[in-house]
């Protein structure tokens, strides 16, 4: 089957079956350990990213957002 149908197929398929297919193909190509070197390399982190935002961008005004973009960018688009 042909690489179309590989795709075709990963969209009807239920997550936890699309996940193990993802491991296996992983395993196949990188082997057990370049498998799991891979994986390592997406930590769910900790926190509350959307809490610590808030107060990251507490005093930022959208005028702010948008002077600044428009300097490294060169120009100014509302």
């Amino acid at each position: 089957m042909g690489a179309g149908g590989n795709i075709m197929k990963s969209q009807t398929l239920s997550p936890p079956v699309l996940r193990k297919a993802g491991l296996d193909a992983l395993a196949k190509k990188l082997g057990p350990l370049g498998m799991v070197r891979f994986l390592q390399q997406y930590e769910s982190g900790s926190g509350d990213y959307t809490r610590e935002r808030e107060q990251w961008l507490k005093d930022v005004e959208l005028d702010d957002i948008l002077e600044s973009r428009a300097k490294h960018r060169g120009r100014f688009t509302p």
